[in-house]
């Protein structure tokens, strides 16, 4: 897949998820329905000053259009570091809860 699939791709569920359709989207960034389309498809590609304008239109990060939702959540690295860190801060508020309870008692 190459670089106007995917940001095509990733623009059309973006979109998508804030319930636009692509007329109002075109119409937010100041270009035509069929360019948009274009885009979605995979067509064409955008300039930096439309990319600009997505992204604030839509109040997505620019590097969000360049990356598979897919591979943020399900790349096994990223997934494993993920855990870790909740896993890590699940166990302080589990250790801080305790301590709450000890001292709660002890107040009695």
């Amino acid at each position: 897949m190459n670089i106007k699939t995917y940001f095509g791709e990733n623009l059309k569920f973006y979109r998508k998820e804030r319930h636009l359709s692509q007329e109002q989207l075109a119409e937010k960034v100041d270009i035509s329905v069929k360019h948009l389309s274009a885009i979605e498809r995979g067509l064409t590609f955008v300039s930096a000053d439309l990319l600009e304008k997505l992204s604030q239109s839509l109040e997505v990060p620019v590097y969000l259009f360049f990356i598979k939702e897919a591979e943020i959540f399900y790349n096994d690295k990223i997934f494993n570091s993920i855990n870790k860190k909740i896993e890590k801060h699940l166990m302080k508020a589990i250790e801080e809860i305790k301590i709450d309870i000890r001292q709660n008692k002890n107040n009695l």
